[in-house]
């Protein structure tokens, strides 16, 4: 991890505030001696969880106060006019004075993504910004994007949005050359629409390692491993909802099993490390936190509802973002592929 990286949290952000974002990022500060925090909110409500999490001085946390909360049905452009010192908008703004790497926040996504592209402007040559995050698969972890950042995308902005990915991909999971999928409707070139058509000929005349149409079993469950799976927001919001209520329903099912009667009770001791490790390899807090990629500045968004595991999530995936320089790699991939277009 780099030394000294400092992240603005949010502290007023999401379902549950300060209850949640103080002791999961204290957790985080705990297991990395080179993280420095900015609790961004209501000072007296900060102090008062630190106080209550044993956390009263220290030199590697800093209260910056905001006089404002963004709530999570606030419009975005209501929170661009009338909330301007909020939580959120204060955090992000450390990200662009350069007093914090990176953003992590809670808070509604709308408002969030709004304020974040507002503050610190768009990557040149990237013309939105895309919503990626790692869903769990047979083979490991699969990054996908977009998530919901743009509901309409354009075969060029799906293009970008491969070219972001790929480098993201690079960087944290370390491989060369990522393998890039585009989500449709089947394998087959005479598939999908027009859109996902055009984007599938700029993946083609690019050197990008794009291996064609993928399904939708590809997520989780596809015969070959991508490391890349690129859509547009709302079909990838669409799929990221569905994937976390089918492990809450098997979640579910299965709790009810094993409560029917003493002798499933007495199955489920006997079985507890596989569920357990079942468990362990679908919890969707374990893949909590969201990158905003296109942005002159890292900001990690965490799901409204995240509990404490959840949200430490999220503030990991910053740290580790931060020590690889996402936006940097991302600005210098773009201006070659700029370039090379140009010839």
């Amino acid at each position: 991890m780099s030394i000294g990286s400092t992240i603005a949290i949010d502290a007023m952000g999401g379902d549950f505030g300060p209850e949640v974002t103080i002791p999961a990022s204290l957790q985080c500060l705990k297991d990395n001696v080179n993280l420095r925090l900015i609790f961004v909110g209501n000072e007296t409500v900060i102090r008062e969880h630190l106080e209550a999490q044993g956390h009263k001085d220290s030199k590697r946390i800093r209260i910056q106060h905001a006089s404002q909360k963004v709530e999570m049905d606030d419009s975005p452009a209501k929170v661009l006019r009338t909330k301007k010192d909020s939580s959120m908008r204060v955090a992000i703004n450390l990200v662009r004075s350069g007093e914090a790497d990176a953003c992590v926040s809670a808070g509604n996504t709308g408002a969030l993504m709004a304020t974040a592209r507002f503050v610190l402007k768009m990557i040149p040559g990237i013309d939105r910004p895309a919503i990626i995050s790692t869903l769990p698969s047979v083979f490991g972890h699969t990054h996908v994007l977009d998530l919901g950042a743009n509901v309409d995308s354009s075969a060029e902005h799906l293009f970008q949005f491969g070219v972001m990915g790929s480098e993201l991909v690079k960087a944290i999971d370390g491989i060369d050359h990522p393998t890039l999928g585009l989500l449709n409707i089947g394998e087959e070139d005479m598939k999908g629409n027009e859109q996902v058509k055009m984007a599938a000929q700029l993946f083609e005349n690019s050197d990008l390692n794009y291996i064609g149409f993928v399904e939708g079993t590809a997520l989780n469950a596809g015969s070959t491993k991508v490391d890349l799976i690129v859509t547009d927001g709302f079909v990838g919001n669409v799929a990221l909802k569905a994937i976390e209520g089918a492990a809450k329903m098997i979640g579910y099912a299965l709790k009810e099993a094993f409560n029917k009667n003493l002798l499933t009770k007495l199955t489920a001791l006997v079985v507890m490390p596989v569920l357990s490790n079942f468990k362990q390899r679908i919890d969707p807090r374990l893949y909590n936190g969201a990158t905003f990629l296109g942005l002159r500045g890292t900001v990690i968004k965490s799901h409204g509802g995240a509990d404490v595991v959840a949200f430490a999530n999220a503030v990991k995936i910053a740290e580790v973002e931060i020590a690889q320089d996402i936006p940097k790699k991302i600005s210098e991939r773009v201006q070659q592929v700029l370039a090379e277009r140009k010839h």
